[in-house]
């Protein structure tokens, strides 16, 4: 078993009690999927968002939704493919009308899955996408609009701060600036100038 393996079982194996998770309010509001994450389990560059929407809670899989498909332009745009790269969400359960997720659910979610994820990967540069998600890294952030672009610390990782995709469909001006913070995150993880 190589190394990609290896952590895709252990990925399964974390993820396996949890398919029909009852550890949160979420699980009894309405919930499809749990939604765990998607792409390569040794990637360098971990993507993560806030929530699930309702395309992705259908589906069982994140950022498939308008977002999603934004997103994946914008990386492809860029040259990346999202084979190289893992993506989730703080929470794994969508919330009812796509509210935010509350600190309760985000925190029991981030407990038993998000930072288990995180060891599992180990990424090298984790893009957090939207204030929800830079907020649970950034625990004194000053604001997505302040934080965005910056090199972050989250432990031992590196940490870059962008506007999630949602944000940019109501604000096209901004999608250059996504771009510019993908980038950023790419050309870190993967050592290039």
């Amino acid at each position: 078993m190589n190394k990609k393996e290896l952590k895709q079982f252990l990925l399964d194996e974390l993820y396996a009690p949890y398919k029909n998770c009852l550890q949160c309010p979420l699980s009894l509001l309405g919930r499809t999927h749990v939604v765990f994450g998607r792409g390569n389990p040794d990637a360098k560059l971990l993507l993560i968002g806030e929530a699930p929407g309702k395309d992705e809670d259908l589906q069982g899989q994140p950022f498939v939704g308008r977002s999603g498909k934004l997103l994946s332009k914008a990386l492809e745009s860029l040259g990346v493919d999202e084979n190289d790269i893992y993506i989730t969400n703080i929470v794994k359960c969508r919330p009812p009308l796509n509210r935010a997720p509350l600190p309760s659910e985000s925190a029991i979610c981030t407990k038993i899955l998000l930072q288990e994820q995180i060891k599992i990967i180990s990424p090298s540069v984790i893009c957090s996408l939207g204030a929800c998600a830079t907020n649970f890294f950034l625990e004194n952030s000053k604001g997505i609009s302040k934080t965005r672009g910056t090199l972050q610390n989250y432990r031992s990782i590196k940490l870059i701060p962008t506007y999630h995709p949602a944000y940019i469909l109501r604000n096209q001006k901004k999608l250059g600036v996504l771009l510019s913070d993908l980038r950023l995150a790419f050309n870190i993880a993967y050592n290039f100038k």
